[in-house]
């Protein structure tokens, strides 16, 4: 943290070589390590994204932070259940809770141009959310699809934060015990078929075999809606 007096506020950012460093270090680390590093360096300039799949990511961060911001983008058009899901686990961890509600927009553009929606919904509202931080936290992980497989632990996004995927290393097995072991929210979608939850016209349920992330964008050839990027 900024030592007393010090005028550079928020402080100076790492190098990209003590990202790459941190990096490694992190890979042979528990995912609360992560996390307390990034509390310790840039909170409150830092929140959290979450989509309401589950809560792993805000059980372990709230753990370490309790008032970490939480942000979720309400695109208006999320399935009710992920709403109910968001009510529970703001209810469960008293969350220091951010919700950005995108404008309705005129037309159906889900259906016009997917990737204009993705980008005019929730990749403008991260925007926003990002404004005036230091650092993010994601609940990326490799095992989502080989498009993430080499997401870093620790890494700077596209307008230069710092990113931070502590669980990035997890696999399924790994999120499943945890849910049982903490006795995490979870999205009731995700035991009907929806192991990835997006919106309601663009997300659709799996069946025995398909990969998890199959249900978004199906038909198309997108796969991701751009935060991540």
């Amino acid at each position: 943290m900024t030592a007393v007096g010090d005028t550079r506020w928020p402080p100076p950012g790492p190098t990209d070589s003590e990202l790459a460093a941190l990096n490694r270090r992190f890979e042979r680390e528990p995912a609360t390590a992560a996390i307390e590093w990034a509390v310790e360096q840039f909170h409150p300039f830092l929140c959290l994204s979450a989509s309401m799949t589950d809560a792993v990511l805000i059980d372990l961060a709230v753990g370490v932070e309790p008032s970490i911001e939480v942000v979720f983008i309400d695109t208006g058009y999320h399935f009710e259940e992920t709403l109910q899901t968001m009510e529970v686990v703001r209810r469960r961890y008293g969350l220091n809770l951010r919700v950005l509600t995108v404008p309705e927009q005129p037309v159906e553009l889900w259906r016009l141009d997917p990737q204009r929606c993705c980008s005019d919904a929730k990749v403008a509202q991260m925007d926003r959310a990002l404004a005036g931080k230091q650092a993010w936290l994601s609940g990326l992980r490799r095992a989502d699809s080989p498009q993430r497989a080499g997401v870093a632990l620790v890494a700077r996004d596209l307008r230069g934060l710092v990113k931070v995927n502590p669980i990035a290393t997890w696999s399924d097995e790994d999120v499943a015990g945890y849910i049982a072991d903490h006795d995490v929210p979870v999205n009731p979608l995700v035991t009907r078929g929806y192991p990835s939850v997006g919106c309601r016209p663009c997300t659709r349920p799996v069946t025995a075999g398909d990969h998890p992330r199959s249900g978004r964008w199906s038909g198309s050839a997108k796969t991701e809606c751009g935060l991540h990027l």
